[in-house]
């Protein structure tokens, strides 16, 4: 996407995640046309990128498609969180529905390392049912939004991490520590150890972000049960990095 290109073009990121932000700052950096970032609107107060933004739903892959061409989008970016399996279709649809180029930014998903004892499942639904065979007090890194998947089990302790509270239905033995990431290493040994837990469930988000509650684990010997992502809907082109996606050709 370079700037000898930029006259007419809009690019429409589909945001919420530390590489939409990066991206944004990088076309704006570059005077690379028209950016505008969109986000989702589930945080109370997110932390806006450069360019224009706009928050809320589009009312499925129509509605997107109608502001894509409203508003002269010209390529749009999928930089959602990997496990917005939703809105990634949306996104698929939208695109065909407008005869505009897709890319998805996807950051590569986390490996087990000598001395990980991963579990793996494909789902919220499959690690619940998973979660009481390998330990009774959980640090739940899955989201707040899923928390209601986990609310009939009555015999696990639960720590949840989140920016905001969550909603209920939630699991009845819940401590909730409200906190905006990234997290040190140092921060993650510390947690681990004075809520004395014994299982890490999260899903693969991959990044840099949050992989030091992995270190951290595998320091203390504590599982891991770790939720597949979803794949990125058939025929989507995917760059892995901010980089990559300045270099699209389209």
């Amino acid at each position: 996407m370079s700037a000898e290109t930029a006259p007419g073009r809009h690019v429409l990121i589909l945001g919420g995640t530390t590489e939409a932000r990066r991206l944004a700052a990088a076309l704006v950096d570059t005077g690379a046309g028209r950016v505008t970032t969109s986000l989702a609107g589930r945080v109370s107060a997110p932390v806006l990128p450069p360019g224009e933004t706009r928050v809320g739903g589009f009312g499925g892959p129509a509605g997107l498609a109608e502001w894509i061409t409203a508003h002269g989008v010209t390529h749009l970016v999928d930089a959602t969180h990997p496990f917005a399996e939703r809105m990634s279709f949306n996104a698929a649809e939208a695109a065909a529905l407008s005869g505009i180029p897709l890319l998805a930014l996807r950051r590569p998903g986390w490996t087990p390392e000598p001395g990980d004892a991963w579990t793996f499942t494909d789902s919220l639904t499959g690690a619940a049912a998973l979660l009481p065979s390998l330990g009774s007090r959980a640090f739940l890194t899955t989201g707040r939004m899923g928390l209601h998947t986990f609310a009939h089990l009555t015999r696990t302790w639960f720590l949840v991490r989140s920016v905001d509270p969550p909603d209920a239905p939630v699991p009845p033995r819940l401590e909730v520590v409200l906190a905006r990431g990234p997290f040190t290493l140092d921060d993650e040994r510390e947690l681990l150890a004075r809520h004395r837990i014994d299982v890490l469930v999260t899903k693969d988000s991959g990044g840099s972000a949050t992989a030091p509650k992995l270190t951290a684990a595998r320091e203390a010997g504590i599982p891991v049960l770790v939720v597949a992502r979803p794949p990125v809907p058939e025929g989507v082109a995917v760059a892995e990095s901010v980089e990559a996606v300045l270099k699209w050709p389209a």
